[in-house]
């Protein structure tokens, strides 16, 4: 572990690479000093049912198998050692992920909310930033003025950018263009040298906007509803407007439409247009005998 960490690290973001960290720190608890060659579906059984006698969600104990599962295949691929992978099929059936999303009159509830912030100025344009373009929190914090082009109306991320590590171009409708233009306007005015979309008055970044954002949802008087889900908001207004899956997909940067298709249940009207195409069939009942004619058309 101590040879993959930092191994893996050049590559990874820094919310990753924090994240990596704390899963060692609970892996190092039950096998540090074992043998690597002895470790067994057992061992990794047993750390599995003691994280969940602590009450560890799914998806967390999985993350730290995965942090354990990639350190032993570092170990095989790079450093020769003739070793099983234990973690193999110990990975929990995690539930599957909530759809957390905004409705219109709470959507201007919380835009209002963020506009009598006296600290984040910002606030409101990281927000329509957010439901309109589906970008991740830090895709956005980290966003610097190069990538921005207004005359184009795209926005772009590099890779080394975005979680999947797939570089995208985002479409920029009316509100994120304007959002952007107002961040442009408040820079120039505070701190015109400065790279950052999101910026302090010294032009520095700004890291985080959890607790102004926090303080916001709670004067809007919305529960349960997190950073996150500002992408959640702008994949499940798409879905419900008609937008294709795979086009949502594409959008929001996920590796796979396995991710997308948790927002697929707000699109029932699809499903409805579908079966409604069966009335296209005939149906009589001769006597005894049932008797289905297919019509063409």
């Amino acid at each position: 572990m101590l040879a993959y960490l930092p191994a893996s690290e050049r590559r990874k973001r820094p919310g990753t690479v924090e994240r990596d960290r704390i899963s060692a720190k609970h892996l190092y608890r039950k096998f540090t000093g074992r043998d690597m060659a002895t470790l067994n579906r057992s061992d990794v059984n047993g750390y599995v049912e003691a994280r969940e006698r602590n009450g560890v969600a799914a998806g967390t104990i999985n993350r730290e198998l995965g942090l354990l599962s990639a350190a032993v295949t570092y170990g095989q691929r790079t450093l020769g050692w003739a070793i099983e992978n234990p973690v193999a099929g110990c990975r929990l059936r995690e539930p599957e992920g909530r759809v957390r999303y905004l409705n219109d009159q709470e959507y201007q509830r919380l835009i209002n909310a963020a506009r009598r912030s006296t600290t984040a100025p910002y606030l409101v344009d990281f927000i329509v930033l957010g439901v309109n373009t589906g970008c991740r929190r830090n895709e956005l914090l980290r966003l610097t003025w190069p990538r921005v082009d207004l005359e184009r109306h795209k926005l772009f991320l590099e890779a080394e950018h975005t979680k999947t590590r797939r570089r995208r171009a985002v479409p920029l409708n009316a509100d994120a263009i304007e959002a952007l233009e107002r961040r442009l306007n408040w820079n120039t005015l505070h701190c015109a040298d400065t790279q950052w979309v999101f910026a302090k008055d010294d032009g520095s970044n700004i890291g985080s906007v959890r607790r102004a954002f926090e303080n916001a949802v709670a004067r809007a008087g919305l529960v349960d509803f997190h950073i996150h889900d500002l992408r959640h908001t702008f994949a499940s207004w798409l879905v419900m407007a008609g937008v294709e899956l795979i086009v949502v997909r594409d959008l929001l940067g996920h590796s796979t439409i396995a991710m997308t298709e948790r927002y697929a249940h707000l699109a029932p009207e699809c499903g409805q247009h579908a079966v409604s195409r069966l009335g296209h069939f005939g149906y009589r009942d001769e006597g005894t005998h049932a008797v289905v004619t297919l019509e063409s058309h």
